[in-house]
């Protein structure tokens, strides 16, 4: 077929191909008809005007059955894979519309594994039961390109980015202590001007993770840069770390002290993380991510308050 038959083919052919796949599959009109609810006369004039228009025959009988001819065959497993794709279409059309169906794709900072991812998951699914999420755990940078680039629906991270694009809102401000050996010098204290750790060693986040972009910005507001004895991805390896001694970390305070270290709040310069969703502000979003962002915005500050 040249372009413009292709295209008349297309229209011949698109209302018809449950009748033709039924009649292949089953090899007989009569039980296509059956299957599709249809007079088996209407089945049979309808093939019949399809192979018509097509100009190729696409079936031939065998006695009381048909059977596919070398063109047929040819465009069954395309005609096939045309319905799967059209019945995954409507499917997903259909979850677009419900926020108790579907999968809302969440990209969040490791350090928000633990707890707050978990605490929102649970509390959303508490009422949506049958929501499935797909995950990502990424530095912050990460987070955001595949927002971005509309890999995942939202993201949860710190800090907030700014510029066009992207909308944000606060869900709550984590207080920065800086914690230290229980053996240091500085365990007794409660608190602590950032300067004084400036000779310090530090355990830190690699570059691109969120931490470790506030750190950096705290240490110069302090009037230095932090010498980094090693540099990771995992909080928990951070404070796994500062407890044997390595160095010391800026970290998002616990309810739980870890054993073997000892926090003190920073007092100068002011240290917080502010962590927030994110979403794109030209996405259309299904009814389910939308649901679950609404969620987030209203009840994540309480359900995250205080966890890390």
């Amino acid at each position: 077929m040249d372009e413009l038959s292709t295209a008349d083919g297309l229209d011949a052919l698109a209302p018809l191909l449950r009748l033709f796949a039924s009649a292949a599959a089953h090899e007989h009109v009569t039980r296509a008809a059956a299957e599709l609810g249809l007079p088996q006369p209407t089945v049979s004039r309808r093939l019949e005007r399809m192979q018509r228009e097509l100009g190729a025959t696409l079936l031939e009988r065998t006695g009381r059955g048909v059977r596919l001819t070398r063109a047929g065959a040819l465009l069954l497993p395309r005609v096939r894979r045309a319905l799967d794709e059209l019945e995954l279409g409507l499917a997903e059309i259909a979850a677009a519309g419900s926020p108790e169906h579907g999968r809302v794709a969440l990209a969040f900072l490791p350090t928000l594994g633990a707890q707050v991812v978990p605490a929102l998951i649970r509390g959303f699914r508490a009422d949506h039961p049958r929501v499935r999420f797909t995950l990502m755990q990424d530095p912050s940078a990460v987070v955001l390109s595949r927002l971005r680039e509309g890999a995942v629906d939202l993201a949860l991270t710190s800090p907030l980015p700014s510029g066009p694009g992207l909308r944000s809102q606060v869900l709550h401000v984590q207080p920065l202590v800086l914690l230290v050996p229980e053996d240091h010098p500085l365990a007794g204290r409660r608190s602590v001007a950032l300067a004084e750790a400036a000779g310090e060693s530090f355990v830190g986040f690699k570059h691109g993770i969120g931490l470790r972009q506030i750190t950096d910005e705290l240490c110069r507001a302090a009037g230095f840069e932090p010498e980094l004895a090693f540099e990771g991805e995992d909080a928990d390896t951070v404070r796994g770390l500062v407890a044997v001694g390595l160095g010391v970390a800026v970290l998002p305070r616990q309810r739980r002290r870890r054993p073997g270290t000892a926090a003190l709040a920073i007092t100068d310069p002011p240290a917080a993380r502010t962590l927030g969703l994110v979403w794109r502000s030209s996405a259309l979003e299904p009814a389910v991510v939308a649901a679950f962002r609404d969620f987030v915005l209203a009840e994540g500050a309480r359900l995250t308050a205080g966890l890390t």
